[in-house]
């Protein structure tokens, strides 16, 4: 068995790597190549937590595994990880434990690269002004996966604490500042809407964080943080208006993604203006900007396929090129 820790994954895979896996991963789900469960999520009172547990099996890539994730926010107190995660991945041809990942950091890596394949394939050629909303824990994944798929010229982000938003931009600009990007903090996530061809929302919020009248005209929308009924960082205005939304998953979509559920439920839009499945786009069975003005939305909340096909491809690089740690039970 071989265990990969962060620094393992991040010596082996690139966020470009992760986008193709993740491209292979939505294909893989859209055309009814594997099998992925809705998660099982069970609460944990007592910590104020939850736990989620994700299985997938893709036959094809011969891929089976589950990972289990957390949030657990008051862990914050207690100097944890307030989303701590663990893959496990299994040989499919005789169902024992191969790997074992961090999965905090898997989980932002392909969660980051989900975004980065919506950039890809729906963001104007010609983008050159993002915006990212939210400073926490994904944030910096989603910042590197914009880089990747498009040579922004500035990227403006936003979030709840201005000082932690300067904080944030200078650490970014440190990591990134050799990409050419113009990477700056504004007060306010309207300030970063305004004139952003990609805008992406990464944030545990129920209530929307910017006006979606001020979208432009042929941007796009990654809405990355919701993954519950409950939750809503789009604005509605912003998703009546959209031309297009794809989706990872219309399965989960409609089990847990408040930004597109509460205004269903409110009449304002049917299920059917969600357009389809971002693998289906990849397939080119739906086509996906049809037009330079278009403003389309991806609202991604999440699906095991990702993580089990992501960490296979980790797994392998890994073992080619002698990283990691083996151990036996």
């Amino acid at each position: 068995m071989l265990a990969l820790t962060r620094a393992d994954i991040m010596r082996t895979f690139s966020m470009k790597d992760a986008i193709e896996a993740v491209k292979l991963a939505f294909s893989m789900y859209s055309s009814g190549k594997s099998i992925v469960p809705l998660r099982t999520n069970i609460n944990v009172p007592p910590a104020h937590g939850q736990s989620l547990f994700m299985p997938a099996y893709c036959e094809d890539m011969n891929s089976l595994g589950i990972k289990i994730v957390s949030i657990f926010p008051e862990n914050a107190e207690k100097n944890k990880i307030t989303v701590p995660a663990t893959m496990i991945l299994l040989d499919a041809s005789t169902g024992e434990v191969c790997c074992l990942l961090d999965g905090t950091y898997l989980t932002q890596l392909r969660t980051g690269a989900a975004t980065g394949v919506a950039c890809d394939i729906l963001a104007r050629k010609d983008a050159k002004i993002g915006a990212l909303i939210g400073t926490g824990g994904q944030a910096s994944a989603q910042l590197e996966a914009m880089l990747t798929s498009r040579p922004l010229e500035v990227l403006k982000i936003a979030g709840l604490n201005y000082n932690k938003t300067i904080a944030f931009a200078e650490s970014m600009r440190k990591l990134y500042g050799h990409v050419g990007t113009k990477i700056i903090a504004v007060e306010h996530p309207n300030e970063a809407v305004i004139g952003a061809d990609i805008i992406t929302v990464v944030t545990s919020s129920k209530i929307p964080v910017f006006d979606g009248s001020l979208v432009k005209k042929g941007a796009l929308i990654n809405g990355v943080g919701s993954y519950t009924p409950s939750m809503q960082e789009i604005d509605e205005v912003a998703v009546c208006t959209s031309s297009s939304i794809f989706v990872d998953s219309m399965e989960a979509i409609f089990a847990e993604a408040g930004d597109l559920l509460i205004p269903i439920e409110k009449g304002l839009i049917g299920k059917e203006k969600i357009s389809g499945e971002i693998g289906e786009v990849l397939s080119g069975k739906l086509k996906g900007r049809n037009s330079e003005d278009d403003i389309i939305i991806f609202k991604t909340v999440g699906i095991a396929i990702q993580d089990i096909i992501t960490a296979d491809a980790i797994y392998k690089r890994a073992c080619s090129l002698g990283i990691g740690n083996k151990f036996d039970f």
